[in-house]
């Protein structure tokens, strides 16, 4: 048989009743209706639930058989299509999001304010990862997408450019090119500079602008703040995009644009290919499709005002 929701309402409603009535009028059906509905399910299940005389309506044994059943599916059936609705309504769910450091940190704090102000009731989880492990973690099924710098799309996942940043020479004001406007690549040319380690997207970014020449190196590095910490102790100087900016102390240091020959940075959206995002998942992606592009310009603004 098929029982709906309906039926076992209306049976509730009979046995809190008695009365096809009242019945009735308690599920908005005529009285007509209501008897064709409990007639049908006595029908689909093949016995009598219901004993009937001129002054009320009595269970029979099977319908007390029944009624136990129908005890126990009725609110986990109410449950479950209200879990259901508050899905589909955006008020419940989990979005898992990976992200490079220096993205979730200069971009998206307000994006992730105004997504959890619109829908309290989604679990946001964030991976601040390097791009090869977002990569992974949406290969994986482990996130539900990523925000990294481009990464070559394959057979599996697909990327979409959401926003650019550029590149700058950070350095001490007393640095020899300290005064400068603007800067090549060939101007840092025999200036020590701090790198990142060569899984970094920052590092396989610069490289592939100079190639097939190199970049001189002071330190290498793993990690931006230890870069920041080097830079600001007066011990190298670096190139990094526009995004790691927030980090240092732009107030004792000079950040001068840098002209390279692969001179914008792709911040891309990744996904898996046979992806199907969840309701909530697709709302997130939807806000940074409309506001990341606007904070990479207001984070530049910010950051022009300030030098």
């Amino acid at each position: 048989m098929n029982l709906t929701l309906r039926q076992m309402k209306a049976f509730a409603a009979l046995v809190a009743t008695r009365n096809f009535t009242r019945a009735a009028e308690h599920c908005s059906l005529t009285q007509s209706a209501f008897s064709t509905l409990i007639s049908n399910l006595e029908s689909d299940i093949g016995v009598r639930l219901f004993a009937r005389n001129t002054r009320n309506v009595e269970l029979t044994a099977e319908g007390e058989v029944f009624l136990n059943i129908v005890n126990h599916l009725l609110p986990e059936t109410e449950r479950a299509l209200s879990e259901m609705r508050d899905h589909v309504q955006r008020r419940k769910g989990r979005v898992v999001v990976a992200a490079l450091p220096t993205i979730f940190s200069a971009l998206l704090p307000s994006i992730i304010s105004a997504f959890l102000r619109d829908y309290p009731g989604i679990e946001l989880i964030i991976e601040d990862a390097s791009n090869g492990t977002c990569v992974d973690l949406v290969r994986n099924r482990r996130a539900d997408f990523a925000l990294c710098a481009y990464a070559a799309s394959g057979a599996e996942l697909t990327t979409e450019t959401l926003a650019w940043d550029t590149f700058y020479f950070v350095c001490q004001k007393d640095h020899p090119l300290a005064n400068r406007k603007r800067l090549s690549a060939d101007d840092l040319q025999g200036h020590p500079i701090v790198v990142f380690e060569k899984a970094s997207s920052i590092r396989q970014h610069l490289d592939a602008a100079i190639y097939p020449k190199q970049w001189l190196h002071s330190f290498q590095v793993h990690n931006l703040s230890t870069g920041v910490g080097l830079v600001t102790a007066g011990l190298g100087t670096t190139v990094v995009p526009t995004l790691a900016l927030p980090q240092f102390d732009l107030r004792n240091l000079r950040a001068i644009p840098v002209a390279l020959s692969i001179n914008r940075r792709e911040i891309c959206l990744l996904r898996r290919k046979d992806s199907s995002e969840s309701l909530a998942a697709q709302a997130f992606i939807s806000l940074l499709r409309e506001r990341l592009a606007k904070e990479v310009e207001l984070l530049t603004s910010r950051l022009a005002t300030a030098g």
